[in-house]
């Protein structure tokens, strides 16, 4: 294993990779449905990278320090045999652990093939235990109901699972105590995620954003929270615990409290670019060097060179004129 470093030192450990654009929601802050409509032009099948492609490239990135992949979508589920993906990944030398970020609506059918596979955790995205709410959101109907069945199958099959929920002022954020009370009884770990100005379609104002520093006195108003110590170099997450528990609340706050400096993450779109930022406007198109023929020791060295002049910092530099910047959409690299 190599270790390469970007231009700020930040070393290469995490690969998050899109294996669809498409989802069976269109929610607000990701894929809002004017947007995203009946008629939008999803990508055709020979535009996605295979199986082997993502492996082999998988493999390289290992080689580079990689040591956690996270299958990201659109919603991964609803990329055809799945579970062989995974196994593919979790057999790879270096790769320690496989995680799914998902809607949760097909977990019940896929979790236990999912965990034999060798997925260890599952991240669902939850924004609401109000039904009324929760449609809102999702701009298709799908009911709460149907997320919590996947989020209990996957915790009866053994994956480990972590809820994330979007918040957005106005929207849910008169959802936070009762959500917290719930995955506390449930002893399942809460993350809120700050509402993001991802892509160029989702509308964001800063106005809509509930920080960090708002929710955490939300919450500790009722309960009592204590701190847990970083886990790892390049953890996204604030972490804290109910006191006397082990169930966890953390906090991902990407406008208020930026963690750039340590963000060690690389992601690869459906169609094979690589990103070196959630927030970047371009990626590097490695599927054309693929299907043209180079070598691993060339698409090796296309990723180290990439990396290593990488400087983003987009969130620490945020403005408001660099927000109206096009960026890339999320639902194309995931979140």
């Amino acid at each position: 294993m190599k270790n390469v470093l970007d231009t700020r030192r930040r070393p290469l450990r995490d690969l998050r990779i899109s294996v669809t654009d498409r989802c069976n929601f269109r929610c607000s802050y990701c894929m809002p449905k004017e947007i995203f409509g009946a008629d939008y032009p999803f990508m055709k099948q020979d535009e996605i990278l295979s199986f082997e492609e993502i492996v082999r490239l998988a493999e390289l990135f290992a080689e580079y320090g990689v040591e956690k992949i996270r299958l990201t979508g659109g919603e991964p589920l609803l990329r055809r045999d799945l579970p062989v993906l995974v196994k593919r990944l979790s057999a790879i030398d270096g790769i320690k652990y496989v995680t799914l970020t998902t809607n949760g609506v097909f977990l019940a059918k896929y979790a236990k093939a999912l965990k034999e596979a060798g997925l260890c955790r599952v991240n669902v995205s939850l924004d609401s235990l109000d039904d009324e709410v929760f449609k809102k959101i999702n701009n298709m109907n799908t009911s709460v109901s149907a997320v919590l069945k996947g989020i209990f199958s996957a915790i009866d099959t053994g994956l480990e699972v972590k809820v994330n929920m979007v918040v957005k002022k106005g929207l849910n954020d008169q959802e936070v105590l009762s959500m917290v009370r719930f995955f506390k009884e449930e002893n399942i770990t809460l993350r809120f995620i700050e509402y993001m100005d991802v892509g160029c379609t989702n509308g964001w104002n800063f106005k809509d954003v509930v920080s960090k520093k708002q929710l955490f006195d939300m919450i500790q108003e009722q309960y009592q929270l204590e701190p847990v110590k970083q886990d790892f170099f390049g953890e996204v997450a604030k972490r804290y615990r109910h006191k006397g528990t082990d169930t966890e609340i953390g906090f991902i706050s990407s406008v208020t409290e930026t963690f750039c400096g340590s963000c060690t993450r690389a992601r690869l779109s459906t169609d094979g670019k690589l990103y070196t930022c959630l927030f970047a406007s371009e990626g590097f198109d490695l599927r054309d060097m693929l299907r043209s023929g180079a070598s691993d020791g060339e698409l090796a060295a296309a990723i180290q060179s990439i990396w290593e002049k990488r400087d983003d910092r987009y969130s620490e530099v945020r403005t408001e004129e660099s927000r109206k910047n096009r960026k890339i959409e999320m639902s194309y690299i995931g979140g």
